[in-house]
């Protein structure tokens, strides 16, 4: 590469680190850090946060649970079905989150599709912290399954021909082969809802609301301290970037690389 080309072309890029990386480093800089335990353990930063921990491992659980079969389905098919299917579950990455959370209303909401059926039981699920869960599963578990399906599609063939020959059903080759050569797969597609449940905002607040103890997440408490007490949002936002970068940390034998 000669020197016009490095210089014509250094340039926009050295524009575009700076453009990521400044903030990062406002962020660090403006912190307060010989405050920084007192302001979290101080007002709404403590319980915002363990709230957090609460809702996304809750979040992670079911992306689990529910998304593990629907990768492996996906992976499995061809059909021209499962490629709709598959472009439907790509709908909640673009989707700007508030619509997603009045979505969630239509459908859990007391006169949504399916609440308006729970809502003589006395079950109602808007406004509380299962509605977090229920945003941020929504958010997330596309990522999940499209990284573990993924995962699941660069197995190859040969084992479960293999596993048929030997008598496996598909549940016995799926357990015992399967899944223990895509746990990477499976770890960095958890890493990657939870880390995506801990950041979401827009549904949480439109379908799950801003209760402090109840549905205020992390970054709800961000928007509200950073109108009453700016430092307190930094400190936070401290925390939130930390757990980001050690979820790289943890992606980076697997993506940086």
């Amino acid at each position: 590469m000669t020197w016009r080309s490095r210089l014509g072309l250094g340039g926009p890029a050295l524009v575009a680190v700076l453009l990521l990386t400044l903030p990062l480093v406002a962020l660090l800089v403006r912190a307060d850090w010989g405050h920084l335990v007192q302001d979290l353990t101080g007002g709404t930063g403590l319980p915002a946060l363990r709230l957090s921990l609460l809702t996304t491992s809750s979040t992670a659980a079911l992306c689990l649970l529910l998304g593990t079969p629907l990768a492996w389905l996906l992976a499995r098919s061809d059909h021209v079905a499962t490629r709709w299917l598959r472009a439907l579950l790509t709908v909640p990455l673009v989707l700007p989150p508030v619509v997603g959370g009045v979505a969630l209303l239509m459908t859990w909401g007391r006169t949504g599709i399916v609440g308006q059926h729970l809502a003589p039981f006395g079950i109602e699920i808007p406004f509380t912290t299962v509605a977090v869960v229920f945003a941020e599963t929504f958010v997330a578990l596309p990522y999940y399954v499209l990284a573990v399906e993924g995962a699941m599609r660069g197995l190859d063939p040969r084992l479960e021909s293999v596993a048929r020959t030997l008598g496996a059903s598909d549940l016995r080759y799926l357990r015992t082969v399967a899944l223990p050569l895509v746990v990477p797969g499976i770890a960095s597609g958890l890493a990657l809802a939870w880390a995506r449940a801990l950041g979401e905002f827009g549904a949480t607040i439109t379908f799950a609301g801003n209760f402090a103890g109840r549905t205020q997440t992390a970054p709800l408490a961000v928007y509200v301290a950073l109108q009453e007490d700016p430092k307190v949002a930094t400190s936070i936002s401290i925390v939130l970037l930390t757990v980001s970068v050690l979820v790289l940390g943890l992606l980076r034998g697997r993506w940086v690389r």
